[in-house]
């Protein structure tokens, strides 16, 4: 028998799929295939009332992944909205911030910026920096998981989100509240390495109810762009996308090359320098690849 499916939960090579009718199975690929990603459509071929196999999956509207030299991670399918968690304590990483921004922008998934732990001290600081990214248009919310996570419902309404972060920053916490019960995993923080454990092993979909769906997914501490192509990336930066075909060169890398209008706007002051620096970062490290 064939059916239709939504993946729930993604093991690596083993997923968890429910039907439309509301019926669980725990399935498999063939031939180890593993580019499939939790919250994507698939049809599925039912061997018994407990596992089945999916055969393919139906076409994506969204899809969100990271690539480096080594392998492609698929994070989720399918999302409208990527809530990208940051917390004062333990340390975020802009740059992860400014990779996922980027990747969500390459893949027409509007991204939100959740700065957790609002209550500490140290969220002051990280709210002022996070000024300009709301300068660029970027939505940022501040949140306490366990007192003001509901201020995220609104974003959620009728749409599949996702909470993407480093580990620490509190995403399933934050799950845990929409969902008001203890369904997401959590774990305590280690201060002394400044860092939390990886407690979610796995990207898990949940109902917030039955038009609206949230996924928590792993934390991760890198976040690979070799999927995309070093001439668009002008296109996925809200404060430099006006500047696409100005230079002189069209294959210019914001460099060397004489008449780059990219160079030209960070030295009168309209495009930041670090941001110039961010984007030759992401341009050499695409240019590198083997």
């Amino acid at each position: 028998m064939t059916d239709t499916a939504r993946i729930i939960a993604s093991y690596g090579r083993r997923y968890t799929v429910r039907t439309a009718a509301g019926q669980v199975y725990d399935a498999t690929t063939r031939k180890k295939r593993v580019d499939f990603a939790c919250g994507d459509w698939v049809e599925i071929e039912v061997q018994n009332g407990e596992q089945a196999v999916i055969a393919g999956y139906l076409p994506r509207a969204s899809l969100l992944y990271r690539q480096d030299a080594r392998r492609t991670k698929l994070i989720a399918a399918n999302v409208d909205r990527v809530f990208i968690v940051l917390a004062a304590v333990p340390a975020p990483s802009e740059m992860l911030l400014q990779r996922a921004l980027l990747a969500a922008e390459a893949g027409g998934i509007e991204p939100v910026i959740v700065l957790n732990k609002a209550d500490l001290p140290q969220a002051r600081d990280w709210w002022d920096r996070l000024a300009f990214y709301r300068g660029l248009g970027y939505p940022a919310v501040r949140v306490c998981a366990l007192e003001s996570a509901e201020v995220l419902r609104p974003w959620l309404e009728n749409a599949t989100g996702i909470f993407l972060g480093q580990s620490g920053m509190g995403k399933s916490t934050l799950t845990n509240a929409l969902l008001g019960k203890d369904a997401a995993r959590t774990g305590k923080i280690s201060a002394a390495l400044d860092a939390g454990r990886h407690t979610t092993t796995h990207a898990q979909l949940y109902d917030l109810d039955s038009r609206s769906h949230l996924i928590d997914s792993p934390g991760l501490q890198e976040f690979g762009l070799f999927h995309l192509q070093a001439a668009d990336l002008l296109h996925y930066l809200p404060d430099m996308r006006g500047l696409a075909g100005q230079c002189r060169f069209h294959n210019c890398r914001h460099r060397q090359e004489p008449g780059c209008a990219v160079k030209e706007a960070a030295q009168n002051g309209t495009v930041r320098p670090e941001r110039l620096a961010f984007l030759q970062r992401i341009a050499e490290e695409l240019d590198a690849r083997a």
